[in-house]
């Protein structure tokens, strides 16, 4: 993994720890392969002095290095390991060559040799950095239609109908790879002495969207006449993506704080999510009975879109307040969505 610390920057310590232990056991001949996602030149300025020290080899004499970045999307039942074209490259042509016939033996969906590591380490950082842009701008264009009450989703839809728009939808940007890498990308940038606005005010945005979606419930509520102090309300969803597990740099948090300082009592539904990996990485339990009694609750959000949610039988009331921040739900079961 390639995580970032508290104030947003790289933080290379498994990735150091991972070549160390290689270093160890590297030997004369060998070639080591590189899929953590990282800026550009990590590998070859990083990476490459610690298996030299290690082994007390030398790069491109006495072993070589490849990188070909990782492109799993969890949960995705059509796009997986084998289906999916994989980057490769090398440290020499004939390392280029040799990691390319390696992937190719199993990727069906084919290979593409680049001419560098530096390109093939950039390119797996702007796939998430674009998408996270993109996202961001969807985001924005939510914030602004709330204001003018117009449905952020509908006019998606609408402008959809043109062959060229690229259909984001808005939410909250969690997870390991869009949330994190872009800052990967700004780490390097700065390093040469650029400042990337687009960039980092994408993340900006995105970083904000939790604190957005728990004042809106609060508003809903307010508007109908509830007491916010002590209030029960339900969180659907702590994983960071929809039909997966993973709870890695989940953005729900940010939905539950926000409702907890309001003094709400607030509870978390995920029939997928590890109760013992919430419990360990940010130290609350979990609800994961599907068949959860929704009676008690006066407010619900819907945080992430699991196909077991859009199941339940939810009834919007004066009693209750529902905000879909997916916009899966039927538009007559809920109050608003994002």
């Amino acid at each position: 993994p390639t995580p970032i610390t508290n104030s947003k920057q790289p933080d290379l310590r498994p990735l150091i720890n991972a070549s160390q232990m290689i270093g160890k056991v590297l030997k004369s001949g060998d070639l080591a392969i590189y899929e953590s996602t990282t800026y550009p030149g990590c590998t070859e300025e990083d990476c490459v002095p610690i298996l030299e020290k290690m082994s007390g080899l030398k790069f491109n004499v006495d072993f070589y290095c490849g990188y070909s970045p990782e492109r799993i999307s969890p949960g995705d039942k059509v796009y997986n390991l084998v289906t999916i074209k994989k980057l490769t490259s090398g440290s020499t042509p004939e390392a280029a060559d040799y990691v390319n016939s390696l992937y190719a033996s199993i990727f069906t969906a084919g290979t593409q040799k680049t001419s560098s590591i530096k390109i093939a380490e950039a390119s797996k950082a702007i796939e998430n950095a674009q998408r996270d842009v993109g996202i961001s701008f969807t985001n924005e264009l939510a914030l602004i239609f709330d204001r003018l009450d117009i449905d952020t989703n509908e006019v998606l839809d609408a402008a959809a109908t043109k062959w060229n728009f690229i259909n984001y939808r808005p939410g909250l940007v969690g997870g390991h790879c869009i949330s994190v890498d872009p800052y990967y990308l700004a780490h390097k940038a700065q390093q040469k002495g650029y400042q990337p606005a687009v960039i980092l005010s994408g993340r900006r945005v995105n970083d904000s969207m939790g604190i957005f979606i728990a004042n809106k419930l609060v508003k809903i509520m307010i508007v109908k006449g509830m007491r916010i102090k002590n209030a029960k309300v339900l969180i659907m969803g702590i994983t960071f993506k929809e039909n997966c597990p993973d709870i890695r740099n989940t953005r729900v948090i940010d939905i539950r704080q926000e409702l907890i300082e309001f003094g709400c009592d607030v509870d978390v539904l995920d029939p997928l999510a590890s109760p013992e990996e919430v419990r360990k990485y940010y130290n609350f339990n979990i609800i994961t009975d599907i068949s959860i009694d929704l009676e008690p609750y006066s407010g619900i959000i819907l945080g992430v879109a699991h196909d077991e949610f859009k199941e339940l039988d939810i009834k919007k009331s004066d009693k209750l307040a529902v905000y879909d921040v997916r916009g899966v739900l039927d538009r007559d079961k809920i109050d608003a969505r994002l």
